[in-house]
């Protein structure tokens, strides 16, 4: 049946930019699912997202933003409040997920391993008075590697005080050698680990959303054992954490000492990615979902809640 499908896009998070290519390629498809698309780019105006929302009248709200506000439940308190059906997480497992202390801290306690972390000012993360090398600085409630910085030694760049744009507290985790492992979970079921080996230092910002930057090894390439353990987890911290529609996982594996290695659970995105370079429409591809049957998907999982 053809909806009228509200798309959230954009924002005013550090990963705008991110959203919007998220946003384009949602459009794209629901135009070709012959559902009538309302793109709506939010800015701080709440009012105005309010107002432009009870004009269109949607079916359906597919929340495509990422980051700050359009992740962490604040956009999904309005969306409840108004009586909207949106996709994925609602506002506490959107809030839980964000908060990478308080998530780590839950999956902790149902039995997934995460690094050895503490919670600090970022001026002790930064003099070392934390942990030894190596160890990762990262802020709290950002998302895309956003602010991480992994400090090997003391001659790795670190973050400057004064123009550090985030919480003054941070998280300090021990850094995990080996490799990443990303999981896809759709609806509680994991469809699949991909690997990411980046052609240089690691996963950041410019190595998901830059062609070329980083190689994609799906299946990842692990043990039969770790590769279910994997699979497991993912769906153990979407559950623990609340979330709901589509999310994933990101692991540290280390092989170091060979096969089958340990793996660490580092946080869990309510709200991935949907670029031509994001990993959850090709680790469902993998399984023969196309990027358009993944949007009807969303867009129906949705329309079961109110």
């Amino acid at each position: 049946m053809k909806k009228r499908v509200a798309v959230l896009m954009g924002g005013f998070s550090c990963e705008r930019e991110v959203s919007l290519s998220s946003g384009q390629g949602v459009v794209k498809a629901l135009h070709d699912l012959g559902h009538e698309p309302i793109p709506i780019d939010v800015t701080r105006d709440m009012g105005q997202l309010v107002q432009t929302l009870d004009e269109n009248k949607p079916d359906v709200v597919l929340n495509i933003l990422h980051g700050r506000w359009g992740e962490d439940g604040c956009i999904q308190g309005i969306l409840e409040m108004m009586g909207l059906s949106y996709s994925n997480s609602g506002v506490l497992g959107s809030a839980l997920s964000m908060n990478k202390v308080i998530a780590r801290d839950i999956c902790q306690m149902n039995g997934i391993r995460v690094p050895e972390g503490k919670v600090a000012k970022l001026v002790e993360a930064c003099a070392g008075q934390v942990l030894t090398f190596p160890y990762v600085i990262k802020p709290i409630g950002e998302g895309s590697s956003v602010g991480v910085y992994i400090v090997m030694d003391e001659n790795s760049p670190l973050p400057k005080l004064q123009d550090w744009p985030f919480e003054k507290e941070v998280l300090v985790e021990r850094y995990i050698p080996g490799r990443e492992l990303q999981v896809a979970v759709l609806g509680g079921k994991a469809h699949g680990a991909i690997e990411i080996c980046p052609h240089s230092g690691f996963y950041d910002y410019e190595a998901k959303y830059t062609e070329g930057k980083a190689v994609h090894l799906m299946p990842a390439p692990i043990h039969p054992k770790a590769y279910a353990q994997v699979l497991d987890w993912a769906e153990k911290a979407h559950n623990v954490l609340g979330c709901r529609g589509v999310t994933r996982s990101d692991f540290r594996y280390d092989d170091t000492q060979g096969e089958p290695g340990i793996l660490y659970f580092l946080e869990t995105n309510p709200q991935p990615g949907l670029t031509p370079l994001s990993l959850v429409p090709e680790i469902v591809a993998h399984q023969g979902m196309s990027y358009v049957q993944l949007i009807e998907w969303m867009v129906e999982d949705a329309s079961c809640r109110r």
